[in-house]
């Protein structure tokens, strides 16, 4: 099957925005190449400025099926690939046995079988129907895991050694990314079309909230982009992404608000930050004085 791809960078940018997503031209274009070129894309940068959504938007957009992969430490080929089913093999065994089987070789090469084998995301985006294949904290797993990616990777085929080797039909779009709380290797750049994702500037995040959060009264949105810029421009744990912009400015819609004020920013804090330390470093007079700050 062949995809159906945007014809141009532009394309490909307003692709994006009909799906909710604000791409700059950078950005528009590493995901144009990728899909021109049939290559992954590796999307790095801090938790929050959406990169796990591209994919989303992508599975959405082309329209593909989405297979997500979620890293975490100890993940290992068994729950990322493919697992033999043990429990089936074993039943096969023994009705073979009552059934009077004798060759041993035969009986092993039986289970083997395609019946017996159990697809996890990334074999399921090879052989299923056509996808995008997110495979989302690359840097959660353990350095080992990214061995088992490269022979995906470069030419979309998981090779079994019970079985052979099975390829994809219709290649998968595939989404890498990472926070970069550990360095992913070379071997996995290589294959890969790179971009780094940002926080938003200003325009770019207003833009995404009359997106997101359509409705909002043009003053509130407003002064919501410029105090969250400011905020991430602070010494805090975790600065808050775009995720936390849009949920923030639909809780201050929620209670009715047409601008910030002191006393609406310090109840609602929680839901822009998520360490107390930060929220009491924010809280109170700070606030105050970063919204006597903002532009009228």
């Amino acid at each position: 099957m062949t995809l159906t791809l945007p014809a141009s960078v532009q394309d490909t940018r307003a692709l994006l925005g009909a799906g909710g997503y604000v791409a700059d031209r950078a950005l528009a274009t590493t995901v144009h190449l990728a899909l021109r070129m049939g290559r992954p894309i590796f999307l790095e940068g801090e938790p929050g400025t959406g990169k796990t959504e591209i994919a989303k938007v992508l599975a959405k957009m082309l329209p593909r099926h989405l297979v997500r992969l979620q890293c975490y430490d100890g993940l290992d080929l068994s729950a990322a690939a493919y697992e033999w089913n043990h429990a089936k093999q074993l039943m096969a065994i023994r009705l073979a046995e009552a059934s009077g089987e004798t060759d041993r070789e035969a009986l092993e090469r039986g289970i083997y079988d395609r019946r017996f084998l159990q697809p996890r995301p990334l074999l399921q985006a090879l052989e299923g129907e056509p996808s995008v294949l997110l495979i989302d904290e690359l840097d959660r797993a353990d350095e080992p895991f990214e061995a088992f990616l490269l022979e995906i990777l470069a030419d979309f085929q998981v090779t079994i050694p019970e079985l052979g080797t099975i390829r994809a039909e219709t290649p998968p779009v595939v989404v890498i990314t990472s926070n970069r709380t550990r360095e992913v290797h070379d071997a996995v750049r290589r294959r890969c079309l790179y971009h780094w994702v940002d926080y938003p500037d200003a325009a770019r995040e207003r833009a995404i909230l009359a997106l997101r959060a359509p409705g909002l009264p043009e003053k509130l949105s407003a002064q919501i982009v410029a105090f969250v810029q400011k905020v991430r421009q602070g010494d805090y744990f975790k600065l808050p992404g775009v995720a936390e912009t849009i949920d923030w400015a639909q809780a201050l819609a929620a209670l009715d608000a047409k601008e910030l004020e002191p006393g609406a920013v310090d109840e609602t804090l929680g839901v822009l930050l998520k360490y107390q330390d930060d929220i009491a470093k924010l809280r109170g007079a700070e606030a105050a004085r970063m919204l006597s700050d903002l532009p009228d």
